[in-house]
């Protein structure tokens, strides 16, 4: 392997978010193929490898602030020189290109967006979406490649931004490992979980109006008049209170938990009866894939950007409205009484898987994803 096929990752995340799950997943498996790593570090920010895998390098860039990271990662580059360095998120993705720049190297870049960006910039100051919009618009061609997680987020970056569509691509985000197609889950330590009991409802994300957990639990309580089950949520956020007092109003509180943060969702995935989910938007939605790939039927709003596509128009679970209670409760019902077969939802999730992701953005590097001396 030569110090040209190098690749740098350069990101300042919150630690917990998409982008850093997606990243724990590809930098191994990026080493594991036989490419160095380095991930550029901004202090006090994601994201972080619970290990550091053999050829992976944290390198700190001595700042808490993406701007100021600018001179260490100009002089990364030109004392490195990687063949590519991948950035995600506008602020990372400008300062990538203006370190490129400055360096005078032949560093490939490549600008990651996993969010539908005209609806994340919608409660931003007018500033904000100037800069953004016209940074994505007028500095981004200057990349060599702009990969963003669904087409939905491709197409809205396009319309809202005026960058060309044919230069922004979709790369399928590194979700899953083989391991949870094959192996079989714990049983969750909660009596609900138990054999014999009525079926479990399953929600999973932060507690935060983006997820609208508030129209999930209205359309349970519909259809908890009508069929014995439960709702589960996982995740903490600031509507945990709000969502309870909610369920003892609709009269639904003994049927209802939120057992809080579980470090094995996919274990309360895979012993659930149907995975619900009701954001209002997303860049992607990750655990819908997750639950499918554990073989559980899914209920998904058709939201932007990435349930559509995941769950094919409806092929692999039906899609309902945004906020529509009557249609999500129906689809529910419909669900549980005829779910599709483990196999084919297991289906569905195959695109996520890691390997098979890695190698999707390895060519969108535009590297070898199998070297030879790997």
């Amino acid at each position: 392997m030569t110090q040209k096929e190098k690749i740098a990752c350069f990101f300042s995340t919150s630690g917990h978010s998409g982008v850093d799950r997606a990243m724990q997943h590809l930098i191994p498996a990026m080493a594991r193929r036989g490419y160095p790593v380095d991930l550029l570090h901004v202090r006090k920010h994601g994201p972080y490898l619970d290990e550091i895998p053999e050829g992976v390098r944290v390198i700190d860039l001595g700042t808490r602030h993406t701007y100021t990271a600018l001179p260490a990662v100009v002089r990364y580059l030109k004392r490195e020189r990687p063949a590519v360095m991948l950035s995600d998120k506008d602020r990372v993705n400008r300062t990538a290109l203006l370190a490129r720049s400055c360096a005078r190297v032949p560093t490939r870049c490549i600008l990651s967006s996993g969010t539908t960006i005209s609806i994340d910039l919608a409660s931003r100051g007018a500033f904000e979406r100037w800069l953004q919009r016209n940074s994505m618009g007028k500095l981004y061609p200057y990349a060599d490649n702009v990969i963003v997680t669904s087409k939905g987020v491709a197409d809205d970056m396009s319309a809202y931004t005026g960058l060309k569509r044919e230069l922004i691509n979709v790369v399928p985000s590194p979700v899953v490992p083989q391991a949870l197609f094959d192996e079989p889950q714990p049983c969750p330590d909660h009596p609900w979980f138990q054999k014999g009991g009525p079926p479990v409802i399953l929600g999973v994300g932060e507690l935060g109006e983006r997820k609208d957990f508030e129209t999930l639990l209205r359309a349970f309580a519909k259809l908890r008049a009508e069929l014995s089950c439960r709702l589960v949520i996982l995740g903490k956020g600031k509507q945990h209170g709000k969502l309870l007092s909610l369920a003892e109003e609709l009269g639904v509180a003994d049927d209802f938990a939120l057992p809080g943060f579980q470090p094995n969702p996919y274990a309360w995935m895979a012993h659930a009866a149907l995975f619900a989910f009701t954001s209002r938007w997303e860049g992607l939605g990750f655990v819908i894939i997750e639950a499918l790939a554990v073989g559980t039927p899914v209920v998904a709003t058709d939201c932007p950007s990435g349930p559509s596509e995941i769950l094919d128009a409806g092929r692999f679970g039906p899609l309902v409205p945004i906020g529509d209670i009557d249609a999500l409760a129906k689809a529910m019902l419909k669900t549980l009484d005829r779910p599709l077969q483990k196999t084919v939802l297991r289906e569905a999730a195959m695109p996520y898987e890691i390997e098979r992701s890695s190698t999707a953005y390895l060519e969108a590097f535009g590297l070898d994803p199998y070297p030879a001396d790997s």
